[in-house]
């Protein structure tokens, strides 16, 4: 039984590639995008940056949702989220940068709001200055990125430090009290940030003069079927080169459904997001759609809907499919793409405006892919793959059975 995972050779040269793809993309559009066009620059590292945050930081929500439910079941697999979680801090820094020069260098390209003039002269702006300010930003930032990194350590640090213990009904106990007691605080945070504010300020305030009660959660439910298909993938990785020796056929029909059902739930948002706004008809909320439903980006508004809802609806609803390691790779690659996509429609028409190629953005995507599978690779070998003295161990390697 293989429980301590070596980095292949090859999986290594890929992540060193990817990056390599990402690091010259980068550089192309620095040189490229100069000027007036400096606003694509920018805007495809938001786009990317706050995307791959966003689906790592699933990982650590996965871990705190079942860990409070009591789910025994993914105990088998558990250290594959926490390896991907622990991306998080890496991302957060990047993000950061990122976000602080384009506030403070006043890249009002991109957040039309850090331009004081600007905001005098508008009354909606000036309504919502309350929150769309530096000052509001820069707090709300740094304290989001840094409870986030805080309890995704905490977690993986308990995880780790739980293999040297004795495996003791008491001591069973005291482990199952403690990860409730940090996740409980996890999810506090997570509510707060991801299903509130933090979507709001980050990517909804380049449409600042929106209004959507939505938005966070669309956001979430993008970000969170991405984060289980990102899951999903290293499980079948992992599994298919003789490691994860307690996974089986159940757990990956579960990690589908739950890809099914959280694809289904995004639509339910997009739907609802959308009918609403265009049955009222308030010129403060069509506005977003405008340039996206009935401007240059109508084709990319629908095929996002047909890649994140047609498309896993008809391939997850049959049962065998979701027990399929081939066809379940496929399904979670064209999941995180879609929602890339949908990432990518959401910043660039309050941005960029016209509808461009995204060579750019996808060579800084693929950056972004080659980094992450170096941080998890890394990270899988830092601790056993199983975590030996998890009290619902048992009831994971019985699951279904």
């Amino acid at each position: 039984m293989k429980d301590q995972f070596v980095v292949p050779a090859r999986l290594k040269k890929t992540s060193f590639v990817l990056m390599g793809v990402g690091l010259l993309t980068l550089l192309i559009g620095l040189i490229a995008f100069h000027g007036d066009n400096a606003t694509r620059f920018w805007a495809g590292l938001l786009q990317n940056s706050s995307f791959f945050l966003l689906i790592t930081l699933a990982s650590t929500f996965f871990i705190a949702a079942t860990t409070l439910a009591h789910g025994g079941w993914q105990i088998a697999f558990r250290r594959v989220p926490e390896a991907i979680s622990m991306a998080v801090p890496v991302l957060s820094a990047i993000l950061f940068v990122v976000v602080m020069i384009l506030v403070f260098g006043g890249k009002e390209d991109i957040y039309h709001w850090v331009n004081a003039h600007h905001v005098a002269e508008d009354k909606v702006l000036t309504w919502k200055s309350a929150f769309l300010n530096k000052g509001f930003f820069t707090v709300a930032t740094i304290l989001t990125l840094g409870l986030w990194i805080f309890f995704t350590m905490k977690l993986r640090k308990m995880s780790i430090e739980e293999d040297g213990w004795d495996l003791r009904p008491e001591t069973g106990r005291k482990l199952l009290w403690r990860n409730t007691v940090v996740c409980g605080g996890f999810l506090v945070v997570f509510t707060l940030s991801v299903g509130s504010t933090t979507p709001w300020v980050w990517l909804m305030s380049i449409d600042a003069h929106w209004f959507s009660t939505m938005y966070s959660w669309y956001t979430f439910a993008s970000t969170w079927v991405s984060g289980l298909a990102l899951i999903a993938l290293f499980v079948v990785y992992l599994k298919k080169h003789g490691y994860l020796p307690f996974v089986n056929e159940e757990h990956l029909h579960d990690l589908g459904k739950f890809m099914f059902a959280f694809s289904i739930f995004w639509t339910y948002l997009w739907f609802s997001q959308y009918m609403l706004i265009w049955y009222a008809n308030m010129p403060e909320e069509t506005v977003y759609f405008q340039p996206r439903v009935w401007g240059e980006w109508r084709p990319i508004f629908f095929l996002n809907l047909l890649i994140n809802f047609v498309t896993p609806l008809l391939f997850l609803m049959k049962r065998d499919t979701k027990r399929n390691y081939t066809a379940v790779v496929f399904i979670a690659i064209v999941i995180i793409f879609g929602h890339w996509l949908d990432f990518w429609q959401m910043v660039y028409p309050g941005t960029v405006k016209h509808l461009v190629f995204p060579w750019y953005e996808f060579g800084l995507g693929l950056g972004f892919v080659g980094l992450i599978i170096f941080l998890v690779s890394n990270q899988l070998t830092k601790a056993a793959l199983v975590p030996k003295n998890h009290p619902y161990l048992k009831e994971s390697i019985v699951h279904h059975t």
